[in-house]
């Protein structure tokens, strides 16, 4: 009868299934009221006094067996439908996916790399950390020009000649010296200058400059450049230029659009006057061309610059250039739904 119960043992151990039905049928076998194991109890009172021991501990030995493999192919069984019920049912709402948003400067830089890239302009880029030729001197402000102190400027460590660059018009003068005219390029980026930190000023925003030389460029040239994109960025084709002065360039202007007078806001932005300055322009000076290994008797040029950090300020109505640094997902959120 041992031996017998042994064999049954072993079959136990052996046996598996992913069948209710099956798994139910093993359970009756051994474990329901007209199993094997309660006719092995009752076969107990049968056996001679000597084997009674072993008897019983192989009994139980059984007993147990056949309720951890019934429990735990049970518990495989609940878990395989549990998880095709997890993601097998089609029916199922579909688990939320948080949208991101771009940054305020991303989609106006965007804007603005879409709007001169449809009249020819390509787009070029630059070392953030600059050297004083590039930042300075091959663009009209050689050492000690006073002009230098219109950009307060950070120096790497205590070498003068390395710097964190002040505008992207060193992105200019590096395109100049590897490429020949015709040349029609923008240069989009961060710059840095050693500002206070307000409201309307910090340390370090972005810009987009422009560059376009070939033969016979003139200032009428660059109206009509800068008048296509006042009206595709702002939806306003009204503009005027105020004499200026830039070192690169002769002559120089600042240029105006007439954003109007139509509600408070308007009055606000532009103090009343309905004029709000968007950016700075002018014609290449020659000297800025020769340094670049251009001929300025040959080709000749203009250039612009703006701020995307105002523009974005400007566009979206924000208050504070700051909330564009801060990384402030409430701030950002309001963004989803733009471009």
């Amino acid at each position: 009868m041992i031996e017998t119960i042994k064999e049954h043992l072993a079959e136990v151990e052996k046996f598996t299934s992913t069948s209710k039905d099956e798994i139910e049928a093993f359970r009756i076998k051994y474990l329901g009221k007209k199993g094997l194991l309660n006719s092995f109890f009752a076969e107990f009172k049968n056996v001679p006094n000597g084997e009674k021991k072993e008897f019983g501990q192989v009994v139980n030995q059984l007993k147990n067996a056949a309720t951890d493999k019934v429990n735990a192919l049970k518990a495989a069984l609940e878990n395989q439908v549990e998880a095709k019920g997890k993601y097998g049912d089609l029916t199922r709402p579909g688990e939320p996916i948080t949208l991101g948003a771009r940054h305020p400067i991303s989609i106006v830089k965007n804007q603005i790399i879409d709007i001169f890239s449809r009249i020819g302009f390509n787009v070029s880029e630059g070392p953030e950390i600059e050297d004083d030729w590039h930042n300075f001197t091959a663009l009209n402000l050689p050492e000690y020009h006073p002009a230098r102190d219109m950009q307060d400027t950070f120096f790497i460590q205590t070498d003068p000649d390395i710097l964190l660059r002040t505008h992207t018009s060193s992105v200019q003068v590096r395109y100049m010296e590897s490429h020949k005219p015709p040349i029609r390029t923008i240069s989009p980026g961060r710059v840095y200058r050693n500002e206070a930190i307000s409201a309307r000023s910090h340390c370090f925003f972005h810009q987009v400059e422009g560059l376009y030389v070939d033969k016979n460029v003139s200032f009428a040239d660059l109206k009509q450049t800068l008048q296509y994109f006042t009206s595709e960025m702002f939806g306003k084709s009204k503009i005027r230029l105020r004499p200026s002065y830039f070192p690169f360039t002769e002559p120089s202007a600042e240029v105006d659009v007439y954003w109007g007078l139509e509600t408070e806001t308007d009055y606000r932005m532009t103090k009343g006057t309905g004029w709000l300055e968007i950016m700075g322009c002018g014609m290449v000076d020659p000297n800025v061309l020769k340094n670049c290994g251009i001929d300025p008797d040959v080709y000749s040029g203009f250039a612009f610059g703006m701020g995307i950090d105002r523009i974005a300020l400007l566009l979206h109505q924000i208050s504070d250039i700051r909330l564009l640094s801060e990384n402030d997902v409430r701030f950002l959120e309001q963004f989803k739904s733009a471009l």
